[in-house]
């Protein structure tokens, strides 16, 4: 059993940063999958960024690829995105998930373990 608590979001300007963080509790998490996913109103859930469970290796959606970059600290059982050059299109509530060693974590069927999402806002 995976927890996960996210924190981090808020309202910024086009252009602007933010870092999110998830808290995660539960013994299995060096072992997991970790990964972002955001959902816009109306629209399905979307894949943003994963991490593998040894944190060698990280995939990016193609719209967030160059100003998104997700890591882990498996110490701490921390998860953490750090957001550059946001635009209103990134608008969105943030989920934090956790899958399966086994999994890139790429589709929200991939994952076991969600967090209660942290909104992001970003103004033009």
């Amino acid at each position: 059993q995976v927890q996960l608590v996210e924190s981090g979001g808020g309202l910024v300007q086009a252009g602007g940063s933010l870092r999110l963080s998830c808290a995660a509790s539960g013994r299995t998490f060096s072992r997991n999958t970790m990964g972002w996913f955001r959902q816009a109103p109306g629209k399905e859930r979307e894949f943003v960024a994963t991490v593998t469970w040894s944190g060698a290796d990280t995939y990016y959606a193609d719209s967030v690829k160059g100003r998104f970059t997700i890591s882990r600290d498996s110490a701490k059982k921390t998860v953490s995105l750090q957001m550059n050059s946001l635009k209103p299109e990134d608008t969105a509530v943030y989920y934090c998930a956790a899958g399966p060693s086994y999994v890139l974590g790429m589709r929200p069927s991939d994952m076991d373990y969600w967090g209660q999402g942290t909104q992001v806002t970003v103004s033009s």
